[in-house]
């Protein structure tokens, strides 16, 4: 009995898969779809750098080209770096000193804007007269100024010569910025923080490369300050996410005169194209809108001495780094100084390894004392992370009650320009979503094309798949029921679930019951949502957002995902327009997750939209950055939104046309 019991559930078990396997599907593209949006962005993306490489090769023909195109890139990046605080005291202190055999380590803390603390290792060499000043960024460790290669590039560079401060990142050291009142993470770590902080930045129109920037800046401030330190002399050297951060400040700080980059990446077409955006204190919105490329920021420093450093098996793709070296050099060769840049290559990998740490320092030697010696490095003898601590508690968080953290400096910023967003007219908000989102209110002149695939029947519901295609834009998915045929249509809704078209089939009640009452039911799958969702594999975790390579490669081109949704949203309502047994009817959208977004922004743009029902609240931009560990918020980025309007501005000039749950 068991035996036949056994057998009965198995043959059920395989009838089930099989009925299931049998349903219609709800998908509509016929090819790979979830490929769709990040082969469309990477697109864009090639097709803004296509002059960039016509524009370098006639640059590189003469001097003034190349200090033309060197000048052109720097105000191009000091433009889509954003604002900079104003100097204030740095109320600087010594918390301690630690004396060794010939350099002794001073223990600094500093304010790079008010109650914003920077911790940092000063190095000093032993010995008389002024010497020459290194800034050391760190990378991503989180250890910070506590890691071993860099307490070893410290002391080799202060053992020959020369006065480092090591400065400990936002996120990172004694400086994380998201903890709990006893200084505890309330993120996954430093890479998580920093992207967190870079999207709420982003709504201010702000940048945590801009806030990292200005905390390095502060730091340059402090060293001139000190008597060790010949202000003539001064370079900087970072690894990894550091040596992105010597880029940027390189590029802009022109006291700088000697610099090392080690195992470099930025957001380089290449590098995007193969890896995907990195961590959010690298990425630039708008870097691609601008013609950015990885060799632009190493080509801002030009013809100044400059290191290249990198591991022949380094995960940071080898190939781009000889070929940025490469764009960097023929600037470096019109300029008249192609001996200035050098590329040294070890057979290693990631990190500041001992042969690139004696080649940094012979580099600095060469140019700073005139020696081109070797550098050999011995036994160093380094410390514990406790050992290195600047503050009492170790971490700024715990050690300073008044301190001001990235997180709460930026919801101040939101409510400080709240009252104005507040008193702006309906009139003016549209007005201002519609240059937000570059977006005409009239027809873009671009024809809307309709691909009828087939007809299909699932749950007691006839579909219709369709594929709405618009020149610049990608495909979209969707499927249209219609009442029955004794039914005439009375409306148009455009259902726009976050999870997909095919959740709402699970369920056809509601798709039904609409039907019964003369509405025609559009379902759409928005560009990454439902079909086009990519896959979980290409959006690590750590970053909090389940589509973070397509929401960055999209800020990335200067077009949020936000924005481009919104656009999807145009091509339906001119679809509906278009139609036969819909034309002039009323348009009603039904939202959820992030498709809600858009749908309050296109209600604005075009009133053919008469009514918007959303099935949860919409998140305001400034509850974002009160919940700074909110996730999918790259989703909803527009960049500066909170200087013009926030969502409960949106909600509040759309009336009765919007509902709320």
């Amino acid at each position: 009995m068991r035996a036949k019991a056994l057998l009965l559930a198995l043959v059920a078990l395989a009838t089930g898969y099989s009925a299931r396997a049998q349903q219609p599907s709800s998908n509509v593209l016929d090819w790979k779809a979830p490929a769709t949006l990040s082969t469309y962005l990477l697109q864009q993306m090639h097709a803004q750098y296509a002059s960039r490489a016509a524009e370098l090769d006639r640059a590189a023909q003469s001097t003034a080209g190349a200090a033309a195109y060197r000048d052109s890139v720097r105000a191009r990046f000091r433009r889509v770096l954003g604002p900079l605080p104003t100097r204030t005291p740095l109320r600087a202190q010594v918390t301690g000193k630690l004396t060794r055999d010939q350099y002794r380590i001073e223990k600094i803390i500093y304010e790079s804007t008010p109650n914003h603390h920077v911790t940092a290792n000063l190095y000093v060499p032993a010995g008389k007269g002024k010497k020459p000043g290194v800034l050391l960024f760190c990378g991503h460790e989180q250890e910070a100024k506590a890691t071993v290669s860099y307490q070893k590039t410290a002391i080799l560079f202060a053992q020959h010569g020369f006065v480092v401060l090591v400065i400990d990142p936002i996120s990172q050291g004694e400086r994380m910025q998201l903890t709990d009142a006893a200084g505890k993470p309330l993120a996954r770590g430093g890479t998580t923080e920093h992207t967190l902080l870079n999207a709420d930045a982003a709504l201010l129109g702000e940048t945590v490369p801009a806030e990292q920037f200005w905390d390095n800046e502060r730091g340059l401030d402090y060293l001139l300050t000190r008597a060790e330190v010949d202000t003539a002399r001064l370079g900087c050297l970072g690894n990894s996410g550091g040596a992105t951060q010597t880029a940027y400040f390189m590029a802009l700080e022109k006291r700088m005169k000697v610099a090392a980059l080690c195992s470099y990446v930025a957001s380089g077409e290449r590098n995007l194209e193969l890896t995907g955006p990195a961590d959010g204190c690298v990425q630039l919105p708008g870097a691609g809108r601008a013609c950015l490329d990885l060799a632009d920021w190493p080509i801002m420093f030009a013809p100044k001495p400059l290191l290249v450093l990198a591991g022949r098996y380094d995960f940071v793709d080898y190939t781009q780094i000889e070929a940025a070296t490469a764009e960097t050099r023929r600037v470096y060769t019109a300029l008249g100084h192609p001996n200035q840049l050098n590329l040294f290559t070890y057979d290693d990998g990631h990190g500041i390894s001992q042969p690139k740490r004696e080649a940094a320092v012979a580099w600095f030697r060469r140019w700073f004392y005139g020696d081109a010696s070797p550098i050999r490095e011995g036994a160093l003898a380094t410390l514990s992370e406790k050992e290195l601590r600047c503050t009492a508690t170790g971490q700024v968080n715990t050690a300073f009650p008044n301190e001001v953290t990235l997180a709460a400096a930026h919801l101040a910023a939101a409510q400080k320009l709240a009252p104005a967003r507040a008193a702006a007219t309906p009139e003016a908000i549209g007005a201002l979503v519609r240059r937000e989102l570059n977006i005409s209110s009239s027809a873009d002149g671009r024809p809307l094309s309709m691909a009828l695939l087939d007809t299909v029947r699932r749950n007691g519901l006839v579909l219709r798949k369709l594929i709405l295609r618009r020149e610049g834009e990608p495909p979209l998915p969707a499927l249209l029921a219609m009442p029955p045929a004794s039914v005439r249509p009375t409306r148009v809704l455009i259902w726009l679930p976050d999870a997909g078209k095919a959740t709402i089939l699970d369920s056809a009640a509601q798709v039904q019951a609409y039907l019964r009452q003369g509405t025609a039911v559009l379902l759409a799958d928005l560009r990454g949502l439902g079909e086009t969702t990519d896959p979980a594999a290409f959006n690590d975790p750590k970053y909090y957002n389940r589509e973070y390579r397509n929401a960055l490669l999209a800020l990335h081109i200067g077009r949020p995902l936000l924005a481009q949704r919104v656009e999807d949203l145009n091509s339906i309502q001119m679809f509906v327009r278009n139609q036969t047994q819909l034309s002039g009817l009323p348009m009603e959208m039904r939202a959820r997750g992030r498709a809600v977004g858009p749908a309050l922004h296109a209600a604005f743009i075009w009133p053919t939209f008469a009514r918007v029902v959303v099935e949860q609240p919409p998140r305001s931009y400034q509850q974002l950055l009160a919940q700074p560990t909110a996730k999918d918020v790259y989703s909803e980025v527009l960049p500066g939104v909170l200087q013009r309007y926030d969502l409960p501005d949106l909600q509040r000039a759309l009336g009765s046309r919007l509902v709320l749950p």
